[in-house]
Order: structure tokens, then sequence, then C-alpha cells
């Protein structure tokens, strides 16, 4: 029997892929968004892929916003860059 592969959509470039290759990000119960580096935070969860260019593209075509309700702040977007970066 083959295993199930659960897929995933990056907000980004609206590619589904394994959920094993996206970072997840979250929005905590306090309303804080952040990168959820083990995958298992509480919290409201969307996926990017690991490339700085679809994160770029989530925040211009207002990705963060449709998943979760709210805008994110520059210092996320400078962190998450930065995470991609050293991945």
């Amino acid at each position: 029997m083959i295993k199930k592969i659960p897929m995933r959509q990056c907000i980004g470039c609206g590619e589904m892929k394994p959920k094993k290759e996206l970072l997840r990000i979250i929005r905590t119960p306090e309303g804080t968004i952040e990168a959820d580096i083990t995958g298992k935070a509480s919290g409201r969860g969307a996926y990017i892929c690991p490339d700085p260019a679809c994160l770029q593209k989530a925040t211009k075509n207002h990705g963060f916003q449709r998943a979760f309700k709210m805008s994110p702040s520059d210092d996320l977007i400078a962190s998450l860059e930065k995470e991609l970066k050293e991945r």
C-alpha cells in the first residue's frame, strides 16, 4: 500500500507541493504571525516555498492577508527572508 503524501498550497506562487518541502507560518492565538520551525505549533497555519521570490509574491498578492485576515509586520517579512536564505 502506498502512503499518501500530504500536499499544501504555497501562499506565494499558489503551487501545490508536499508539506515537508514548505515552510509553515502561523498566526498564534495571541494574534502574532511567526515562522513555525517544528510544524507543530498551535495556531492558524499557512505554507510558503523556501524561496525568497515566493515570499515577495505572498506580500505583493496579499497571500498573508487572505490566510490570516491580517497583514504581517515588516519585521516578520525581514525575519522570514533571513530564514529562507539560511535554508
